[in-house]
């Protein structure tokens, strides 16, 4: 069993939706990301979402766009973002990882050799921002075949037929994108947003995580009722740019955590 499927079933035990923090690899400094990692998993993170910098991330909005540049200014690389995942689970052999980025880069590596090189790091799922399902067929074959999980985006626009292309090409999870904008939007219609995750928990048979929109315990409450998990990144990423050192950076992300970590639990009712 892979790792994410075994959190989601553990979990699922025990009638909780999985917490799932976002942070930009190399922000707020090069040497902050893996004592990131770890301070996420130990106050209360299920899962890390792991940004891959890019100079044009289009569904991002300002606050992890900046966080991407900033990334980049210090030299990040691909390579640099795996390495910091290998490093990560010299320590932790239990939490998913779960990459987030852009296609370019990772075809400018080339795609098998992406592949092999994030499932020898320790990488879990990898969700590529600007591939459609429809597109990504051969990307999520050579994934598939190294035991990682392509995870595919879908919104309120998805169509029937986006949705039974995603069923048979993705794994792991299926991450919806929750409103009609960029990361760090507000989201007003969440009654609906968890009318049509149920629909698609039902059709797709895999757990649907939500993410965009959600800054703060009160939205991960109202989210964790439906979802299987619940993605927070803005909000977190807003927060560690202001930090000074890693030291302060790991203190930030513990607090921020450790908000939000009681309220993922389900109402007694829903399973």
């Amino acid at each position: 069993m892979s790792r994410l499927a075994a959190m989601f079933a553990q979990l699922q035990q025990k009638n909780r939706a999985a917490l799932i923090p976002f942070i930009t690899a190399g922000d707020p400094s090069l040497t902050a990301t893996v004592p990131l990692m770890h301070a996420l998993v130990e106050s209360g993170a299920d899962a890390i979402e792991l940004g891959m910098p890019f100079s044009d991330p289009m569904a991002d909005g300002p606050s992890i766009q900046r966080a991407s540049e900033r990334a980049l200014g210090r030299g990040v690389k691909l390579r640099m973002v795996l390495e910091w995942v290998r490093e990560f689970r010299r320590s932790n052999q239990q939490t998913p990882v779960i990459l987030m980025g852009y296609l370019n880069p990772l075809e400018a590596m080339g795609m098998a050799t992406f592949a092999e090189l994030a499932a020898g790091a320790g990488v879990d799922g990898v969700i590529i921002v600007d591939l459609t399902p429809e597109e990504g067929r051969e990307e999520s074959a050579l994934l598939k075949a190294r035991g990682v999980d392509p995870i595919f985006l879908l919104a309120p626009t998805s169509g029937a037929a986006r949705v039974q292309t995603v069923r048979e090409l993705g794994s792991g999870f299926v991450y919806y994108v929750s409103l009609r904008g960029i990361t760090g939007a507000a989201q007003s219609d969440w009654p609906e947003v968890l009318k049509r995750v149920g629909e698609l928990r039902r059709e797709l048979a895999l757990p649907v995580a939500i993410g965009f929109g959600i800054r703060d315990a009160e939205t991960v409450t109202r989210v964790a009722q439906g979802a299987d998990a619940v993605v927070v990144g803005s909000a977190l990423v807003e927060q560690l740019a202001d930090c000074s050192n890693d030291q302060a950076a790991v203190q930030v992300a513990k607090n921020f955590i450790q908000a939000l970590a009681g309220a993922v639990q389900k109402p007694r009712s829903v399973q």
